[in-house]
C-alpha cells in the first residue's frame, strides 16, 4: 500500500514538473508567452535622470606648506588631476609652489572642475546671446557661456593696480597663434585673442602668479587660452577692412579687485559663497546685455525677399536709372 502511495506521489510530481508549475521558470515562461505578440516595453527615465544636477556645495580649508617635506606630502596626498584643480582654484601655476605658501583646498574633490565654479551654471540674462566670455577682475576668473549655459571656467591674472584691465563690454576682434607684446618684444603671447583693438588688450596664455600682474591683458592657462582661441568668434569687416559689419564674441569685463585686501579665494574657508557673483556685478552684466541688444552689429540682417526685389518702384524704372 505504501509502495502504491509512493508511486502515485512520484507520478504526480513528474506530472507537475512536465506542466511547468513547480519551476521558478514558470513565471518567466508565462510572461514571455503573454508578451510574445506585444512590442518590447520602453524603459521610462527615472525622476533622477530627468532633474538637472544640483550644484555641489563645497567647503574649503587652508593648507600651510611650511617646508619641502609638507610640499612632498601635498603631492603624495593628491593625484595629478586634483593638484591641477587646487592650483587653478588658487590662481597659480604648479611650478610656483614654494615652502611657506598657503593654499585653499576643497574638502570634497570630484572629477568635474565645474563643481568649483564661482560662476552660476545657468545665467538667464545671457540666454539670447550665442556665446559670451565673462571676465571677473574681483575673483580673477573667466567663464564661457553658450545661450546662458556655463561651458567652462578657469583662473586668470588680469592687469596689476597701475595697469588694470579696463572694465566694460567689448568684442572679440582678431586673434593670432602667437603675438609679440608691444610693451616688451621679449614677451611672447601664445593664443592671443584681442578684444580692445586700439589699446592692444586681449586674452592669451601666460604664467599665473596668484594675483593680478599683467600690463592690462588677461593671462590664462594654456588649455584655457586654446579653448577661447578656438571657440570665440572674430569680428567681420567690410571689403575695405575699416568698417565692422558684425561684432565678434562679446567679452564682458567686470568687478573690482581689492588690491589692499586679502586674496579673494582664501576667504572661501570662512565664506564658501564669497566668490560667487554679487548683486552689483549681476546688475553690471545686465547693463552690458542691454547694450549688446541695442547694437545691430550683433545680429544677422534678414535676407531680402526676392518677390519684394522684383516689384517695380512707384516712380517707375526711369527713376532707378
Amino acid at each position: 500500500m505504501k509502495c502504491i502511495r509512493k508511486n502515485i506521489a512520484h507520478f504526480l510530481l513528474i506530472l507537475l514538473v512536465l506542466t511547468g508549475w513547480t519551476s521558478c521558470e514558470r513565471s518567466e515562461t508565462a510572461l514571455q508567452s503573454q508578451n510574445s505578440n506585444q512590442p518590447a516595453a520602453t524603459i521610462e527615465p527615472t525622476v533622477s535622470q530627468e532633474v538637472e544636477k544640483l550644484p555641489l556645495f563645497v567647503t574649503y580649508h587652508r593648507d600651510s606648506l611650511e617646508n619641502t617635506a609638507q610640499i612632498d606630502s601635498f603631492k603624495t596626498r593628491f593625484n595629478e588631476l586634483e593638484q591641477e584643480f587646487i592650483f587653478a582654484i588658487n590662481r597659480v601655476d604648479a611650478y610656483r609652489l614654494r615652502a611657506g605658501d598657503v593654499l585653499v583646498i576643497p574638502d570634497t574633490l570630484t572629477k568635474n572642475f565645474l563643481d568649483y565654479s564661482p560662476f552660476p551654471q545657468r545665467l538667464e540674462m545671457l540666454d539670447s546671446i550665442p556665446k559670451t566670455v565673462l571676465i571677473s577682475r574681483r575673483i580673477q576668473g573667466f567663464a564661457l557661456y553658450e545661450n546662458g549655459k556655463l561651458l567652462k571656467w578657469g583662473p586668470v591674472s588680469s592687469g596689476k593696480k597701475s595697469t588694470q584691465t579696463p572694465a566694460g563690454l567689448f568684442y572679440g576682434n582678431y586673434k593670432a597663434r602667437s603675438k609679440i607684446s608691444t610693451v616688451d618684444d621679449s614677451w611672447l603671447m601664445p593664443y592671443y585673442f584681442n578684444f580692445m583693438n586700439f589699446e592692444g588688450v586681449g586674452v592669451h596664455q601666460y604664467s599665473l602668479p596668484g594675483y593680478p600682474a599683467s600690463h592690462a591683458c588677461v593671462r590664462l592657462r594654456k588649455d584655457d587660452a586654446i579653448s577661447i582661441y578656438n571657440w570665440a568668434k572674430q569680428w567681420k569687416l567690410d571689403a575695405t577692412g575699416q568698417i565692422v559689419e558684425h561684432n565678434g564674441t562679446p567679452f564682458m569685463v567686470f568687478g573690482d579687485y581689492n588690491f589692499e585686501g586679502p586674496v579673494p579665494w582664501l576667504q572661501l574657508v570662512e565664506k564658501p559663497n564669497s566668490n560667487y557673483l554679487n548683486a552689483r556685478e549681476l546688475e553690471t552684466l545686465s547693463q552690458y546685455v542691454a547694450e549688446y541688444k541695442k547694437d545691430k552689429r550683433n545680429f544677422d540682417l534678414p535676407e531680402p525677399d526676392l518677390e519684394e526685389l522684383a516689384v517695380t518702384p512707384p516712380e517707375g524704372l526711369e527713376t532707378i536709372r
